[in-house]
């Protein structure tokens, strides 16, 4: 077990950068909802002037979007990921701002008539005051329910079990948005070893508070035995999908 302790604690350390998840090429196997964020927020940039990414991350999913059509900034609440995100961003004449949802963000109202989120969180009253009359918000969420199966094997508490669907749509629709589409998605995680969901839990850090592997070994310990008994190391997914339109 010595091998493998050091193993997990070298995957404990490694760098983890913006939303990079390269570390774990071929040690994680991911589903994927049945639509594609991507594919709505390019047809909704190509429709769209002035455009916001709000939790842009590292940049990475709001640069695929490139070319932008007129004005796009993007903000970022993790101090971390500012830097990341304006090296990545910048060279495509996207301003980063720093701000989150919570504090208040650095616009004024009505400035855009896109706003996308993927996976960040969001105040809709928010969301609400910076979009123009007939501006869309498009926002992928991570359920409140995610990997609930993973937390429970740690005894853990789920850190945001209030994000569903269900109030998200009735926080837009109380501020008089349309809601012109909403699914929501479960489906299946899979960690080929310990040491990949230990990279996973250390890149974020709110699925299990306070993980460490010295903390956790008996967990750990416990999913390496499983592994070797044939069952995988596989959980549950819950992603949710609104595009809302501002009246």
């Amino acid at each position: 077990m010595t091998q493998l302790m050091d193993q997990w604690t070298r995957d404990a350390a490694a760098p983890f950068e913006g939303w990079d998840f390269s570390y774990l090429a071929g040690r994680m196997i991911e589903g994927e909802p049945p639509w594609s964020y991507l594919h709505l927020a390019k047809a909704a940039v190509a429709g769209a002037q002035d455009i916001l990414d709000v939790a842009t991350g590292g940049g990475e999913i709001f640069a695929s979007l490139a070319p932008f059509p007129g004005l796009a900034r993007a903000v970022e609440g993790y101090v971390p990921n500012l830097d990341v995100a304006r090296r990545r961003l910048g060279p495509l004449g996207v301003e980063v701002f720093q701000g989150n949802t919570r504090s208040g963000m650095p616009f004024e109202d009505r400035t855009f008539d896109l706003v996308l989120n993927r996976h960040g969180g969001f105040r809709a009253a928010e969301m609400h005051r910076i979009l123009q009359p007939g501006g869309v918000f498009l926002t992928q969420q991570v359920g409140g329910d995610n990997l609930a199966d993973l937390v429970a094997a740690f005894g853990g508490r789920l850190a945001y079990p209030d994000n569903t669907l269900e109030r998200v749509c009735d926080d837009l629709t109380a501020l008089g948005c349309e809601i012109r589409r909403r699914e929501d998605w479960r489906g299946s995680v899979t960690f080929l070893d310990v040491g990949a969901l230990v990279y996973f839990l250390k890149a974020i850090p709110w699925v299990i508070e306070d993980f460490g592997v010295e903390r956790h070994r008996g967990v750990l310990d416990s999913l390496h035995r499983q592994l070797q008994a044939g069952e995988p190391l596989r959980f549950t997914y819950s992603r949710f999908l609104v595009q809302a339109v501002k009246a």
